[in-house]
């Protein structure tokens, strides 16, 4: 015997051929600025960190470590120093320069007052 033939419990659903726009937000009037927050939650407006005493950094010095390999340093300024170390001691010795070069750097301390003073 043979069994009857029974539906498929699938459906085949309609594929759209071309675009379609996406669906448009609903407007609204706004009132005041943009919301920040979910309602209800307060929100303060810090003064920008950036803005501040007018300083900025005008020299790097960089350190590399890992656990186990040979350490690594190179140290950059504005004024066009630019030097690197490797090794244990060369390293140590490149931290000392980077701070000496403080005192003696053109952009740091200004040649005029160096001579007034």
């Amino acid at each position: 015997m043979n069994a009857p033939s029974r539906p498929s419990l699938k459906s085949i659903t309609h594929t759209p051929t071309g675009p379609q726009a996406a669906p448009q937000p609903v407007d609204t009037t706004a009132v005041g600025g943009p919301k920040v927050a979910a309602e209800g939650v307060r929100s303060a407006l810090r003064p920008d960190p950036q803005a501040g005493d007018g300083r900025y950094p005008v020299a790097w010095l960089r350190i590399t470590a890992p656990r186990g390999a040979t350490p690594t340093a190179t140290s950059t300024c504005l004024c066009g120093r630019d030097r690197s170390a490797v090794g244990h001691r060369r390293v140590l010795a490149l931290i000392a320069d980077h701070t000496a070069h403080r005192d003696t750097c053109p952009l740091r301390t200004p040649q005029e007052g160096r001579a007034a003073a």
